[in-house]
């Protein structure tokens, strides 16, 4: 799997045809290094929730393959259901995994969006980080009167006009894609078929009416039970088990209860593990306690500082330097990780805990871009050594060294651009992390930078082999740019560790 990851949810207008589900998602597969995760499908909303992930390229080409498929075989003036809707392939968010920023997914949404209206004539509408307009950022807004309502403003109301594609809607609807943070898709059934008890607790639960921050709810009939139905689109600081109480107390107030909830598609670990500690009332619990954890990372170890060393120091050209960069730094952001982890939780550091969290995820994010990196440097230069090993006089020659190179110096650019934001991440560290741990903020800086010089070295020598002028050109004015940037960072780091802890970064 690639060391950059994007992860994109789908939503069609469609669950009550197998046959059309099954085509979707064979459209999606149809695309290299595509990883469909879940499929998931609900009846009553008429509704099938796709998550998949893989490469920016390759989701880029498989949201498209699935929207054109969608709009061959749906028809909205055709389809009923309790979800809102407007468009057979009704959302498609794009949400930045490993190795890739949101400004990422931001350019692929639009650049997608723009495809769409071009190529398949369906209007489209940029939400959340992707929105042009402040208004557009919440879904609901952009939903509102569903296809049947926006088939007729769409002509006429000028707000209501599209960001790409026609000012109208064929059967197909309209499609709203954009670029957000991970969002669990939760349902709440009560123990009545009463769906106005369900609305009115959707109300009081959401944030839009002056519930929870960073919920979003509607109260529908789904299954023969009133359903509140919800996006959390913050788990951190909102989690999963606040929500429930609160649903729980407001379902009292109207005599009834809750008789079971749902999860559509995946959830990270760490929202469960948090609402089976908040419920357990486990408040001296850490995540080192869980057993699978502890074993995965012994695994991981043994893996890393057994068998990597082994290789690395064996008479084999690979791993070799590339692989030693992208290990380098995946220790430092390992490190960034656990500066963050010692920083949470202490009452000393309250007042920097959501910016602890961010910092977390981030550098586990980056830690595992550059974990795999580690493989995907030894096979880059395989498949070079392999290109040099055709023939001499196979017409394919010549092109396939051309391309294994490439590869061979794009994986290092993805090192050395990870290593680079470690950097930026260690200066934070050092500024606001737990002062007992500066000395490790600090040591995450020196693996950064020895990873970033140790990538830079297998990014130059692999150009150098490059015939295309402008692609090599272009490749190094980016690797500059980098080294640029982790420069000042490194710089920054140097006058916190003097100032905070009287230390001086070799």
């Amino acid at each position: 799997m690639t060391n950059q990851l994007v992860e994109c949810v789908p939503n069609f207008s469609e669950a009550r045809r197998p046959e059309v589900v099954e085509a979707i998602k064979n459209a999606i597969a149809s695309i290299e290094q595509i990883h469909i995760l879940n499929v998931q499908s609900d009846l009553d909303h008429n509704r099938t929730v796709i998550t998949f992930v893989g490469d920016p390229q390759a989701v880029e080409n498989a949201a498209f393959n699935a929207i054109a498929k969608a709009a061959e075989l749906i028809d909205l003036n055709k389809h009923t259901g309790e979800h809102p809707r407007i468009g057979a392939t009704d959302v498609v968010p794009f949400i930045p995994i490993a190795g890739v920023s949101m400004e990422d997914c931001i350019a692929i949404a639009k650049r997608l969006g723009k495809r769409v209206a071009d190529e398949l004539n369906i209007p489209v509408y940029l939400y959340e980080e992707a929105a042009t307009k402040p208004e557009r950022r919440n879904l609901e807004n952009i939903r509102k009167g569903e296809y049947e309502r926006l088939k007729e403003e769409i002509r006429t109301n000028p707000n209501r006009a599209p960001d790409f594609g026609p000012a109208y809607l064929g059967n197909a609807g309209a499609t709203v894609i954009g670029a957000r943070h991970y969002l669990i898709a939760y349902n709440v059934y009560l123990s009545t078929d009463d769906v106005s008890i369900a609305k009115k607790i959707a109300r009081a639960v959401r944030n839009s009416s002056g519930g929870l921050r960073y919920v979003k709810a509607l109260g529908m009939f789904v299954d023969g039970l009133a359903q509140v139905s919800m996006n959390l689109t913050n788990y951190r600081k909102t989690p999963i088990a606040r929500v429930v109480e609160f649903i729980r107390r407001e379902a009292t107030r109207y005599g009834t209860s809750i008789h079971h909830s749902e999860l559509i598609g995946l959830i990270p670990q760490e929202a469960l593990i948090d609402t089976a500690v908040w419920y357990t009332q486990m408040d001296q619990f850490a995540p080192e306690q869980i057993l699978e954890k502890k074993l995965y990372e012994l695994r991981q170890e043994e893996k890393t500082t057994g068998t990597f060393l082994d290789d690395l120091a064996s008479g084999k050209p690979t791993p070799g330097g590339g692989s030693a960069a992208a290990q380098s730094g995946a220790m430092a952001a390992a490190l960034v990780a656990m500066v963050a982890r010692l920083t949470i939780g202490k009452k000393k550091y309250a007042d920097v805990e959501d910016q602890m969290q961010t910092l977390l995820e981030e550098a586990e994010t980056i830690r595992q871009a550059q974990t795999k990196a580690v493989e995907l440097d030894s096979k880059a230069f395989d498949a070079v050594m392999a290109a040099y090993k055709l023939p001499k006089d196979n017409p394919q020659r010549k092109a396939s060294i051309q391309k294994a190179m490439l590869k061979a110096a794009q994986v290092p650019l993805d090192v050395a651009k990870n290593a680079s934001r470690t950097l930026q991440l260690a200066v934070k560290a050092a500024t606001l992390g737990n002062i007992n741990a500066i000395t490790d903020a600090g040591t995450a800086g020196a693996l950064a930078w020895a990873a970033l010089t140790g990538a830079g070295y297998n990014v130059r020598i692999n150009l150098a082999s490059l015939e295309d002028t402008n692609v090599r050109e272009s490749i190094d004015t980016e690797l500059k740019q980098i080294e640029n940037q982790a420069k000042s960072s490194r710089e920054q780091l140097r006058e916190q560790l003097s100032q905070r802890g009287g230390l001086t970064l070799g």
